[in-house]
């Protein structure tokens, strides 16, 4: 397992999922949500009802609905596989550095079924966009359970991820601060590259001697 390659990955889709994230969140939701008055389904972790899915549809109107359909679905058919590669990614890293865990081997697997959800979120969302007011309830219950399951998995996934790297930042960071300094000073005795410690009171035994 390439370990350099690995951590190089997390990096590279994390930046890449995070740029992908800011452009729906400052740009294609924040423009829906005051189309609509009300926030989109990607903006409802806890689901939304029959009620809500036919209100929201309705306050869109047909350019709000194909606007969501032509730019926030391949947004955000971009996004899930994007943050699954980075926790996965994130995850293979930290079990190769410091050696697996439950977590590790657990958040690969939650990761790849949070995207599965939001997959068929977007599926289900695309086609409510399509039917308008009108579709199905079955359809709705199904995309609004998706949409639960995946907001689950999802914070599951990231927690992981947090609770594995914690503990080694804050390990890392407790033995720079404790670490002790060495209080004497190092000397030459010999060749260059030859380093002794004086202690402090060999060294006042010297300048006494020095000055007497």
């Amino acid at each position: 397992m390439n370990i350099r390659h690995n951590g190089r990955a997390a990096i590279a889709f994390g930046l890449s999922a995070l740029a992908v994230y800011l452009v729906m969140v400052l740009g294609t939701l924040e423009h829906l949500s005051d189309l609509a008055g009300a926030p989109p389904f990607d903006l409802r972790p806890a689901g939304y009802s029959q009620t809500d899915a036919a209100d929201l549809l309705h306050a869109l109107g047909d350019p709000g609905r194909r606007y969501y359909l032509t730019r926030q679905v391949p947004l955000d058919t971009l996004y899930p596989g994007l943050l699954a590669l980075t926790l996965i990614s994130t995850f293979r890293w930290r079990a190769a550095w410091f050696g697996p865990t439950a977590m590790t081997r657990l958040g690969g697997p939650v990761a790849i079924l949070a995207a599965g959800f939001d997959y068929v979120e977007n599926i289900g969302v695309a086609l409510m966009l399509l039917g308008g007011p009108a579709s199905d309830p079955s359809l709705i219950q199904a995309t609004s359970t998706a949409s639960i399951l995946k907001s689950i998995l999802t914070s599951a996934a990231m927690f992981g991820v947090i609770a594995t790297l914690a503990p080694l930042l804050f390990r890392h960071v407790a033995r720079r601060r404790f670490l002790p300094f060495p209080r004497d000073r190092a000397v030459r005795t010999g060749p260059a590259s030859s380093l002794t410690l004086a202690p402090k009171t060999t060294r006042m035994a010297e300048n006494e001697g020095a000055l007497s």
